[in-house]
């Protein structure tokens, strides 16, 4: 029986969660999906410029695991910038680190700051 998968902790929204190449109508482009775990792996090595250590226990994830995720984030952003395709941010397996005055993301959602997993298939406009 494989392991429970633990929530990655992440500790950002981004402001927009749709980016697509100019010029081409939205009909025409494949579309990339990044989680959100995958968009926080890449904030917290690319932008905080934190070490693999340092971010993986951010995530709350082992270093392996915290690799795995910034490997996939990467080729994906990689082939959405090469071949012109669109990126979608959103859904994944995670947990909110904590939740500042006001809260996250739009009103009502669900944000999973309890220790459990709440964001675990999310899919939505913020």
């Amino acid at each position: 029986m494989p392991r429970p998968v633990r929530c990655r902790r992440i500790a950002f929204l981004p402001g927009a969660t749709y980016f697509k190449p100019a010029g081409i109508p939205l009909q025409f482009l494949q579309e990339v999906r990044l989680s959100l775990e995958e968009a926080e792996a890449i904030r917290l090595k690319d932008i905080e410029d934190l070490d693999q250590e340092q971010a993986a226990l951010r995530m709350n994830v082992s270093r392996p695991t915290y690799q795995r995720v910034l490997e996939s984030a990467r080729k994906k952003v990689a082939d959405a910038l090469l071949n012109g395709k669109a990126i979608r941010i959103d859904g994944g397996n995670f947990e909110f680190q904590e939740a500042p005055p006001g809260g996250y993301g739009p009103p009502g959602m669900d944000h999973g700051r309890h220790g459990r997993c709440r964001g675990r298939g999310f899919r939505g406009g913020f």
